[in-house]
């Protein structure tokens, strides 16, 4: 069965992926480089966006009080929007259900004490055993659950929507499943990989998946 579930959180448990596009447009007056670079690496720190930025983009050098300033204003352009925004179809309900057979954690590129805050602010506390953010890498957070929950990688699934939380299951070893999200391109496409367009799906295929895992990309 499976007994350790890791959900990225934008795009596969609330439909904020947009919305932090949208922060990231206007954090940066639209510049299209970095509009680019943030669509391009989707699943990434948004502290490492704009280090790139800085010293990639613009050619200037990036400091602390760089770091601190750009952080805070894109924590507020996000801050009220995100209480707000839908969850993904089927989400709230997969929790609610899944989180009484299996153990249930978040690896997000969000910072994790913001992270938390929103998880807690959306009410969804109580269906995640942990909830992890940056600076810790997605693959270092899974390899972290698997040795403290002492789960076989087999017995574990990785749910995410970027081609960044694949390679961050790859680099863990463990079975990967997909959100691609309606109207846009698919991350995975040329991939091995199972994909879903809700976790409405997800759920109906949860039984299989724990009788026939999918392979680890």
């Amino acid at each position: 069965m499976i007994r350790v579930a890791v959900f990225d959180f934008d795009g596969v448990v609330l439909e904020s992926a947009n919305l932090k596009t949208q922060a990231f447009i206007k954090l940066f007056d639209g510049n299209e480089a970095a509009v680019a670079y943030h669509l391009e690496h989707a699943g990434v720190s948004r502290f490492v966006k704009f280090e790139h930025f800085h010293t990639e983009i613009l050619g200037i050098p990036y400091t602390a009080e760089d770091e601190e300033r750009l952080g805070d204003r894109f924590a507020a352009l996000i801050s009220g929007e995100i209480l707000l925004c839908p969850f993904v179809p089927g989400a709230r309900e997969l929790l609610e259900r899944r989180r009484l057979d299996s153990r249930l954690f978040v690896a997000s590129a969000t910072p994790e004490t913001e992270l938390r805050q929103i998880v807690s602010a959306r009410g969804l506390g109580p269906s995640f055993s942990g909830v992890y953010g940056t600076p810790a890498t997605k693959a270092e957070i899974i390899t972290g659950v698997l040795a403290a929950e002492g789960v076989e990688a087999w017995e574990t699934i990785f749910v995410g929507d970027a081609r960044t939380d694949l390679l961050g299951a790859r680099e863990a070893g463990v079975p990967f499943v997909g959100r691609v999200t309606e109207g846009k391109p698919n991350p995975f496409a040329g991939e091995d990989v199972l994909t879903v367009r809700t976790m409405v799906e997800l759920d109906q295929l949860w039984e299989s998946l724990e009788t026939d895992p999918p392979l680890v990309p």
